[in-house]
């Protein structure tokens, strides 16, 4: 019955992590959202479930990971850049490119489920923090940073557009 429970705390762990950074992206209007980040972050921790034993008993955590879980979190990193490509457009009218922090966030989001899955649960509860305050306090230091060095908004450059 431990191995239920350990299982179930990472798979919600998981999800709640997609859930809260999903939401920062839906709150903004994004395509990928909730669902997709939690969906995500789930998957990639029953990857790594598949592949990373655990002692649900003790707090032993591998060090190293194996071979196989290696090549897991290989085929994770090089497969969600094709959910992450699938967000990012380029707006010819404004010269833009748009979905950028979208597609990271859903990058990170899957790590953070691989690192959820893998037991490390101190490693990935830190990123979703450390995300979640990048994605909230992202937009305000861009603003500062425009008014600071004088650069040109991006919505003061599509006014100027004929």
């Amino acid at each position: 019955m431990n191995e239920w429970i350990e299982i179930s705390l990472r798979l919600g762990l998981a999800a709640i992590a997609g859930i809260v950074l999903g939401a920062n992206r839906w709150l903004h209007h994004k395509s990928a959202g909730v669902k997709t980040h939690a969906l995500v972050s789930i998957g990639a921790a029953v990857a790594m479930l598949i592949v990373v034993p655990f002692d649900p008993v003790s707090s032993h955590i591998p060090s190293i990971l194996t071979n196989a879980s290696s090549r897991v979190l290989q085929g994770l990193i090089t497969g969600i850049g094709f959910l992450g490509a699938g967000v990012i457009i380029h707006n010819a009218r404004g010269n833009r490119i748009q979905g950028l922090t979208t597609a990271a966030s859903i990058w990170i989001t899957m790590l953070i489920g691989a690192a959820i899955g893998a037991g490390q649960i101190t490693l990935g509860t830190i990123a979703v923090v450390a995300t979640g305050l990048v994605l909230v306090v992202g937009n305000a230091i861009e603003r500062l940073v425009d008014r600071q060095f004088g650069r040109q908004s991006e919505s003061a450059k599509e006014e100027d557009l004929p």
